[in-house]
């Protein structure tokens, strides 16, 4: 991780460690969704597209009697429409399994910084007890309202009740 002078040390260890932990998980993760994530990589992209585009383009012309040096083999197209029907139902089936597991990477990772939120508050909260006392010792006035807030641990189940409340609903 060159390049990144103005970093500290901790935090290029940190996105190491995270990097290679994710690195980890994708390799032990269940041979089907190492296969779901493949075909869905591939079908996003361009290359799928362009596959389609002359796959599709020969049927059709082919059919549509453009190419009279091959037989037409789907006059009424009936064959194209199940394919892509089947193909459809198959791609949106590994797009979700895709999503799914990308959903609960997401969700780890929400708990995972609700976790150092919720442990830098509270280290926050014992810091701004030694300073008040530290200000005490030096006789230096504090004259901050707001510092008995700071001194309050925030209970998280609290808050989410407050946000599920329904006078907090309706205000977004």
């Amino acid at each position: 991780m060159t390049g990144t002078p103005h970093m500290s040390q901790t935090l290029r260890d940190n996105i190491a460690a995270l990097s290679a932990r994710e690195q980890a998980e994708h390799r032990g993760a269940p041979m089907s969704d190492r296969i779901a994530e493949r075909i869905t990589d591939f079908a996003g992209s361009m290359t799928f597209v362009a596959a389609h585009l002359v796959g599709y383009g020969l049927w059709i012309a082919i059919n549509l009697g453009w190419l009279p040096l091959l037989p037409r083999f789907d006059p009424t197209f009936v064959m194209l429409a199940m394919e892509a029907s089947v193909e459809a139902i198959f791609l949106s089936t590994f797009v979700l399994i895709t999503q799914n597991r990308m959903a609960a990477a997401a969700d780890r990772r929400a708990a995972l910084d609700l976790h150092v939120n919720l442990l830098a508050e509270h280290e926050l909260t014992k810091l701004s007890r030694l300073v008040e006392r530290i200000a005490q010792g030096l006789d230096v006035p504090i004259d901050d309202l707001e510092l008995n807030e700071v001194h309050k641990h925030v209970q998280p189940t609290e808050v989410l009740d407050a946000i599920d409340a329904p006078d907090v609903k309706g205000a977004h």
